[in-house]
């Protein structure tokens, strides 16, 4: 809680998260002004977006809290930072998150310098994380104590199923300096509840499902409308055998084991992918052979000195998982993980935690 009156931007999508959370600050004492930010839509297929809906919600509660609500238009870079990339890279045979480059490029990016340019202290988002501020080190002699700088630390929300830690490992020190996540402390029926006791007309809304730009597609029935469908083979590991057919490798990802066509009975994994060929390799068990995994693109929250143990996630709610990080380059990072069932991917992100609290993160390569 911020202890004077702070000029505050909310990033509000028109769900009931970011609504309570521009509450919990007007409450607080707080100037609040909320942004709508009009996401991309594709031109090329119909897709549900409701973006005009979801504005119209935004403006509910804006009205209901009175506070201005700007609308903000960024879709031709999220077209470029997010969708682009999301295509680009499943065209590669890689597996992205577009979160993570949504909130890297566009909420703690454009949203964020626009809103510091607008005058904000601070800007707000809807994300179920929490930030502390932490003394770094101890003040010298004849040095007054509260000109000692400070770190920021981001953790885990008191709400572990409605976590997003996961798509915020990008966060910078400078960006953290200028980031409230007001609902972080909160559980996802509390939030509800809050929302019903402030009055918001959206109190009892569903939770948004999958990327917005896709919007009540399947994920693999979207890429094929930017990636043409190549019929190819899949085989069997272990011996070569062929077991069935698929529509092109860039559909699947490593450890799926459902979407394809096989002539046994029994499910497999997939555990390979031949980009230039085309070929699915899967296996009736998944067995990580290679627990050596290099990670590009990485970012320290907090760094720890090398080797650091600790644990790390390769997809979202997966399991915490023992690891080691022992190599920082300028290039890459390199880790090890002491599990051998695991379905690791290139193109997905790898968040590192000490206890709760989120070190940092980057893309396995």
């Amino acid at each position: 809680m911020l202890n004077k009156r702070k000029k505050v931007f909310v990033a509000m999508s028109g769900g009931v998260d970011s609504s309570v959370a521009a509450a919990l600050l007007k409450k607080q004492g707080h100037n609040v002004v909320g942004v709508f930010m009009k996401p991309w839509e594709p031109s090329n297929i119909q897709i549900n977006c409701l973006w005009k809906e979801e504005r119209e919600s935004a403006l509910l509660v804006a009205a209901k809290l009175d506070i201005p609500l700007l609308t903000w238009d960024f879709s031709k870079e999220y077209q470029k930072q997010v969708a682009e990339y999301m295509i680009r890279e499943y065209g590669k045979g890689r597996t992205p998150n577009p979160d993570v480059m949504c909130n890297k490029f566009i909420k703690f990016g454009l949203f964020l310098d626009k809103a510091l340019e607008f005058g904000a202290d601070y800007i707000a988002t809807g994300h179920y994380v929490r930030v502390k501020k932490k003394q770094k080190g101890v003040a010298r002699l004849g040095v007054r104590r509260d000109r000692t700088p400070y770190f920021f630390s981001l953790y885990t929300a008191k709400d572990e199923n409605k976590d997003q830690s996961y798509f915020l490992y990008t966060l910078t020190q400078e960006q953290l300096k200028h980031c409230l996540f007001p609902i972080g402390d909160y559980t996802k029926s509390e939030v509800r509840q809050l929302a019903r006791k402030f009055g918001l007309p959206n109190w009892d809304k569903p939770d948004s499902q999958g990327i917005c730009f896709v919007g009540e597609l399947e994920l693999r029935d979207y890429l094929k409308t930017v990636i043409k469908p190549r019929e190819g083979l899949v085989l069997r590991k272990s011996d070569g055998k062929i077991l069935g057919k698929h529509q092109g490798v860039w559909y699947y990802t490593i450890g799926q084991r459902h979407g394809f066509d096989l002539a046994v009975g029994k499910p497999h994994y997939i555990v390979a992918k031949d980009i230039e060929k085309n070929i699915l390799y899967v296996d009736e068990e998944f067995q990580n052979k290679k627990q050596e995994i290099k990670m590009k693109d990485f970012n320290w929250i907090n760094k720890g000195e090398l080797p650091l143990n600790c644990k790390v996630k390769t997809r979202y709610r997966q399991k915490d998982l023992d690891c080691t990080i022992v190599k920082n380059g300028s290039a890459e990072v390199l880790i090890k993980i002491k599990q051998e069932k695991l379905a690791i991917a290139p193109g997905q992100a790898a968040v590192f935690y000490r206890g709760k609290e989120v070190l940092g993160g980057g893309i396995i390569s």
